[in-house]
């Protein structure tokens, strides 16, 4: 499969590179000036952009003047080999360019066309720019992040990439329908304001149906307890959680040493442990400051109780978990070779590409004898 991207930032590139990880051919049109503005964010990969070499592996780089005729012109004789294009420009772009999906559907009709945008068409906002923390903010999100009066932006840029992976999975989905009905073409229009409201669930769902919006607790969850964060006597932080009765029931008993809790009335289902959170965290706080880091994971473990270790992103490139599983591989890049992760599904039989990242233009001039066409009618 061959997948042309007019994309930039996060959520397009992101979608195209799982679809490269699975094998589709991707061909990053990219504007010669200056080309995916990801490029550019920082210079700390070895002079490239940390958003850049994450999102863009294994793709090819066509540099191309959209806004000239002879740009256009090549865009389309590559649309009409490919079986997708996808897209994140700005509002509108797509559409004063002549290559909105109703008119790629006249022009190219076997041609799968997908447009991820911020709020998508028809609404208020559909007119807006939207950045990650933008549409984190407009979906709530933010307001469940964090601490009361202290609302905060989850880390990872979780509008853009969630909205990439629909769209790698939709992009999926009609190409195998596609193959079963002897035809493809269509329009895919993915927001990530609609990505996002999906995402919030359970805190829409639980705000409509009770009337009452839940508070923000840092590193727990408002709907279970005991659930969080706790330091441990060596000074190191341990994450601890339940989440039905039984598994409450060994923590108290098997754990903790307290059946008082285990016996405790108020405490016996959910609702009435969230309702006492303060109670169980001073009592498993209590227990943590008296045991080391691995003697709590060690009894945890033995008593059937989910646990994690709270690490820094310093200690997950050092995790013994990745190494052992042999989950770094190095990938080439314009600045030299880095290590990169492997992407998470394991197929069997299968070795995920872990292809180059791409300089800008790297690959126009094969692209264009590809096409029949050579650099001069680009005016080069």
């Amino acid at each position: 499969m061959t997948v042309v991207a007019l994309e930039q930032a996060v959520s397009a590139p992101l979608c195209t590179r799982v679809l490269c990880d699975l094998g589709a051919r991707v061909i990053k049109v990219e504007n010669p000036d200056g080309g995916d503005s990801a490029r550019h964010i920082d210079d700390v990969v070895n002079g490239q952009a940390a958003h850049f070499v994450w999102a863009n592996r294994g793709k090819e780089s066509l540099a191309l003047d959209l806004k000239s005729a002879a740009g256009m012109a090549i865009l389309h004789r590559l649309l009409a080999r490919a079986d997708v294009l996808v897209s994140n420009l700005t509002p509108g772009t797509t559409t004063r360019l002549g290559i909105a999906p109703d008119d790629l559907a006249v022009r190219h009709p076997d041609l799968i066309a997908v447009e991820i945008d911020g709020y998508g068409q028809g609404g208020p906002l559909s007119h807006k720019r939207a950045y990650d923390l933008l549409v984190q903010a407009e979906s709530g999100v933010c307001a469940i992040t964090g601490h009361p009066g202290a609302p905060a932006k989850p880390g990872p840029p979780i509008a853009d990439a969630s909205a990439g992976l629909y769209t790698a999975l939709t992009v999926v989905a009609l190409l195998y329908a596609g193959e079963r009905r002897g035809g493809r073409g269509g329009a895919v229009a993915v927001s990530l304001f609609d990505t996002m409201t999906e995402l919030m669930g359970y805190p829409l769902t639980h705000t409509r149906h009770s009337g009452t919006e839940q508070q923000p607790i840092g590193m727990s969850s408002p709907a279970v307890a005991p659930y969080g964060a706790y330091r441990t006597a060596d000074g190191r932080t341990v994450v601890l959680g339940t989440t039905n009765d039984r598994e409450w029931q060994r923590l108290a008993r098997g754990l903790l040493d307290r059946p008082d809790l285990a016996d405790d009335e108020r405490l016996r289902t959910n609702p009435g442990r969230v309702a006492h959170r303060a109670l169980l965290d001073e009592a498993i706080a209590a227990w943590c400051a008296r045991h080391d880091l691995a003697d709590v994971q060690r009894r945890a473990d033995d008593a059937g109780i989910g646990n994690a270790r709270y690490n820094t992103p310093a200690e997950v490139l050092a995790h013994p978990h990745l190494a052992a599983r042999d989950r770094w591989r190095t990938v080439d890049t314009p600045g030299g070779p880095i290590p990169a992760l492997l992407p998470p599904p394991v197929i069997k039989g299968y070795d995920m590409p872990m292809g180059a990242v791409p300089a800008l233009g790297e690959h126009t001039h094969r692209i264009l004898a590809e096409l029949g066409t050579g650099a001069e009618e680009l005016g080069e």
